[in-house]
């Protein structure tokens, strides 16, 4: 058909085909197109970016208005290409055009403007989303545009510009697997966190039956850091990048900063800046050592000592009785306040810094202890530098003493030539005869000894058995000696109490509130020991009954396991751990909630549905049940929030249901 390009003061209702150019402010939106739903913000967006840039690329499909008489009122009704209309109305707004800037349609008079306005919307086809990301990389590489520019182009924000050119970046490879229907967007979206060619298809090569986007990505990022990490965290990206890392970024979903690529750069800037800081408080506090290290060490073997209580200062004495008197007052005088002024709360909280100041003064480590002793700084969960102080090396544990211990046990003492003298002898160095020897106070035999002491011990058996108050200080003794005095032997009861590295089978366990409770529970007995283990039976046997008890309970608590390992056989463990559980009245939902980083984001999406369902309601779930992975367990945490749910390995028998 040929089309007459003319002016639509000229064109008449008749003259179906012909091009014309009709004023912006003369066409309306046709009563009769098929769309109903108005275009999205965007999609006008992006129509009015392509048409700043290349010009309107098509026609118009319009009909004149007609009046009550059948005559034409100078309007015309768009019946394709709304979407265009509302572009151009939104660069008049922005001044960019004028609203009577001509707009080149084409009339139509003949086809039905309801027909044609759903053939447009119906019979096509969309660009295939392979070659769409692969023409974005063409522009990208061929033309050098960057986002900014393919954003002004086409309209579309600047972070799906950057998405679809790393799309366009996945290997050809898997790019052919997409376009076979082989791999979902989703999958290749979790392909798109790397540029890594080989990376990608040697995880798709590995790939098994499960092939969960959230899979990909943890295979190709798994020597990677997480932006979360406590040695992210520490040292922080801008010291990282400085340091000449590099961070991976997924465009595709919330990655909470990226993933650090150089693992070992990581952990040696990390190293450094904790010797930096252990460097500074081995001189400011006097410890003849300090090491660094990223875990705390839980085998060093070492002895640890603790601040003991010492006495205030007449000082601090009248300054802590200060600060307590005006704390008190003014907790009297605002007790029924419902909100406190700004100047009386920060009055609180000054007198409250003060107090802890001065409490924290009453106990010390002795001099000699931190001459001798050291600490070791290591990176807590939460990304912070941890100060453990107080350990003493097997070298300094008799520096400064005259007395030694020969390694068969015997006690010796050293003459100021350094010589070694036994206890109890004379120098004996006339030779004299074994009849003379004897005489002069030779020891029992070993195998003497050894018969004798074996009576000796039937015998504290025996008696043992018949008094339970003295085997109970027997047995808090032998926990205690093991637990605050390590490598000491300094208990006669075969009784090894041994405590699993907890943190070692769930990250960051030590810094929850259960965890710093029980550190705290134990600081305090800590505190309490004897410097010398040689004084602790006469400190235990000194304590009142309850006082021995807690002692027990807590030295004994310490050597819970309850942790199931998969390799592990131990049904019959289990179920005393069961039993232990039931017998103490353990409610987990004081020590545990699922959040979405400690439980919901780590399991299925059907157990997530599962819990809500048995949480919330079927309702609940069903809301749930469209939404990916990562949002549905965050969704999940907002609503089991506060309902005391707990996962059936965590619910105490007896008391099963949810709680």
């Amino acid at each position: 058909m040929t089309i007459n390009v003319t002016n639509a003061k000229t064109a008449t209702a008749s003259e179906t085909g012909t091009e014309v150019f009709i004023p912006l402010n003369k066409l309306k939106k046709s009563p009769r197109n098929a769309r109903r739903t108005p275009h999205s913000e965007a999609i006008i967006e992006a129509y009015a970016a392509s048409i700043a840039a290349k010009g309107l690329l098509q026609n118009l499909v319009v009909e004149p208005e007609l009046d009550g008489e059948g005559a034409e009122t100078g309007f015309y009704f768009v019946s394709i290409g709304e979407g265009r209309r509302l572009a151009q109305l939104l660069r008049v707004k922005r001044k960019q055009i004028k609203k009577t800037e001509p707009i080149r349609c084409v009339i139509d008079t003949v086809n039905d403007a309801h027909e044609i306005s759903l053939d447009e919307n119906i019979t096509r086809e969309d660009m295939h989303p392979a070659d769409q990301f692969e023409a974005f990389r063409e522009l990208h590489e061929e033309r050098g545009w960057g986002a900014e520019e393919i954003v002004a182009r086409f309209g579309i924000t600047a972070h799906v510009v950057r998405q679809r050119l790393r799309l366009g970046a996945v290997s050809p490879n898997l790019m052919r697997v997409y376009r076979d229907g082989d791999l979902t967007l989703d999958q290749l979206m979790a392909f798109g966190i790397t540029d890594d060619h080989a990376r990608q298809e040697q995880v798709f090569e590995n790939l098994t039956y499960n092939r969960e986007p959230y899979i990909i990505r943890r295979e190709l990022t798994r020597t990677h850091v997480a932006a979360a990490d406590r040695r992210a965290i520490f040292i922080g990206a801008e010291a990282y990048m400085a340091g000449g890392g590099a961070i991976l970024r997924d465009l595709f979903t919330e990655d909470r900063g990226g993933f650090y690529e150089d693992a070992a750069l990581l952990d040696r800037l990390v190293i450094e800046k904790l010797q930096g800081i252990s460097e500074t408080v081995r001189q400011a506090e006097g410890w003849k050592w300090a090491d660094v290290h990223i875990d705390y060490p839980h085998a060093h073997g070492l002895r640890r000592t603790y601040p003991q209580p010492v006495d205030l200062s007449e000082e601090d004495q009248a300054a802590y009785a200060t600060a307590s008197d005006e704390f008190n007052r003014l907790t009297d005088e605002w007790d029924s306040a419902q909100e406190l002024p700004d100047d009386v709360d920060q009055r609180f909280g000054k007198l409250e810094a003060e107090i802890e100041r001065i409490d924290a003064l009453r106990h010390a480590y002795d001099p000699d202890v931190v001459s001798h002793g050291g600490v070791f700084v290591v990176l807590s969960h939460d990304g912070t530098a941890r100060i453990e102080r107080g350990f003493i090396r097997a070298e300094d544990e008799h520096a400064g003493s005259d007395a030694e211990t020969r390694p068969d046990g015997e006690d010796c003492a050293v003459n100021d030539d350094g010589e070694i003298i036994e206890a109890g002898s004379g120098s004996n160095t006339d030779g004299g005869s074994d009849e003379e020897t004897e005489d002069d106070g030779k020891p029992l035999s070993d195998l003497l000894i050894r018969d004798l002491t074996a009576h000796r011990t039937l015998g504290l058996r025996l008696a043992l058995g018949e008094q339970p108050d003295i085997a109970l200080v027997a047995v808090t003794h032998a926990l205690a000696a093991q637990t605050f005095y390590p490598g000491r032997e300094a208990n006669c009861l075969e009784i090894r109490p041994t405590s699993v590295y907890l943190a070692g089978h769930a990250d960051g366990i030590e810094d929850t509130a259960a965890g710093k409770a029980l550190a705290d529970r134990h600081a305090e007995w800590s505190a309490d020991m004897p410097c010398d283990v040689a004084d602790l039976w006469g400190f235990i046997a000194s304590l009142d009954h309850a006082s021995v008890m807690a002692l027990f309970a807590h030295c004994a608590s310490l050597t819970v396991n309850a942790v199931k390992q998969p390799w592990e056989r131990k049904p019959c463990a289990h179920e005393t751990a069961d039993r232990l559980a039931t017998a103490v009245n353990l409610d987990m939902t004081a020590h545990w909630t699922p959040t979405a980083r400690t439980y919901l984001g780590r399991i299925t999406k059907a157990h997530i549905l599962d819990a809500v369902r048995e949480a919330a309601s079927e309702e609940a779930a069903e809301r749930l049940s469209d939404l990916k992975k990562q949002p549905m367990a965050e969704a999940a945490e907002q609503l089991l929030a506060g309902t005391g749910w707990l996962p059936a390995v965590l619910r105490t028998p007896e008391t099963c249901g949810v709680r």
